[in-house]
């Protein structure tokens, strides 16, 4: 018996059904692939972000600053590692002595900030705004203006942190708007509770000075006294309450802020000078001069004594 013949289209569609399952198993093939590729990539990325927010969480901000920083070189407009990476930042800024690595580290919180500020997330994240703010002060003087726009913009988001009023009291200051200075500070005062920073108690008085209203500062500044443990605060707050006393002619009163300042500080240029002051204001020119040649001798340096010492008085 002779062997059939296979049809030429039985054939071809055997290949085409063959090549088909192949392509299936393939495209199947690919499929797992690029799910466990995903699933490999999205883990990672899970473990990084575990990693980094671990950095932060203990503490350990120049451990952050750096891993945020690598993730950043491939994803640079990551909001969460442009976060981690600005407030890591900040954190170093705040903790060096070296006023040049100070500087670094604010530059990097800004700029990472500003541009997580620039996300769909960041843009209604309070956080963000509140850190950049703060940045802003450690920058200078000079940027007052823009701590002051993203505090205000963080208190609008609803992210307004313990010390948010007063730093926006200290930068308004800056500004010469002590009106709202000493609203900013009066909400500080009401967040501080019982006790209040010492530091905070001398901003509010210096900002009422500036309005003029000196009885209202002289509160404060000896509120401050009764609870400062820190000298310098002390010395300053002093010598500002002693300027008061002496602009309304309580000459006693001032002479004892600048003695206590020698009894408590130790010789201070200032306090000296300002004795002084005082004494040539009774008219007794020679213990000004006394008091202000003591005042050269503490420190050669101090250039009210020094003018003082070289004008020609009567």
């Amino acid at each position: 018996m002779g062997m059939s013949k296979r049809s030429p289209y039985g054939v071809t569609f055997r290949r085409k059904k063959l090549l088909k399952l192949v392509i299936a198993v393939v495209a199947v093939a690919a499929l797992v692939g690029a799910v466990f590729s995903v699933r490999t990539l999205q883990s990672k990325v899970n473990r990084e972000r575990s990693e980094t927010v671990g950095y932060w969480q203990a503490g350990d901000y120049a451990e952050a600053f750096r891993a945020s920083g690598v993730q950043l070189q491939s994803a640079p407009m990551d909001y969460f590692f442009l976060r981690i990476y600005g407030d890591s930042a900040f954190q170093l800024a705040i903790s060096q002595i070296n006023t040049s690595e100070m500087v670094r580290y604010i530059d990097e919180s800004i700029f990472a900030l500003r541009k997580a500020a620039q996300t769909p997330e960041g843009i209604k994240d309070g956080r963000v705004y509140y850190v950049l703010g703060k940045a802003y002060y450690f920058k200078g003087a000079e940027y007052a203006d823009a701590c002051v726009e993203y505090l205000e913009k963080a208190k609008a988001l609803g992210w307004d942190a313990n010390d948010s009023a007063e730093y926006l009291g200290l930068s308004y200051a800056r500004l010469e708007d002590y009106r709202a200075s000493v609203a900013a500070f009066a909400e500080a005062l009401n967040t501080a509770g019982e006790h209040p920073p010492e530091t905070l108690l001398l901003a509010i008085a210096r900002s009422y000075v500036e309005l003029g209203e000196n009885a209202i500062a002289e509160s404060y500044l000896v509120r401050c006294l009764e609870t400062s443990r820190d000298v310098d605060t002390a010395v300053e707050a002093r010598l500002m309450l002693g300027a008061l006393m002496r602009g309304r002619d309580d000459y006693d009163g001032a002479e004892k802020q600048y003695l206590a300042i020698l009894a408590e500080a130790g010789e201070k240029a200032a306090a000296r000078h300002e004795l002084g002051e005082l004494y040539f204001a009774q008219g007794d020119i020679a213990r000004a001069r006394a008091e202000w040649r003591k005042a050269n001798r503490i420190d050669p340096a101090f250039a009210p004594s020094i003018a003082r010492i070289n004008e020609r008085l009567p």
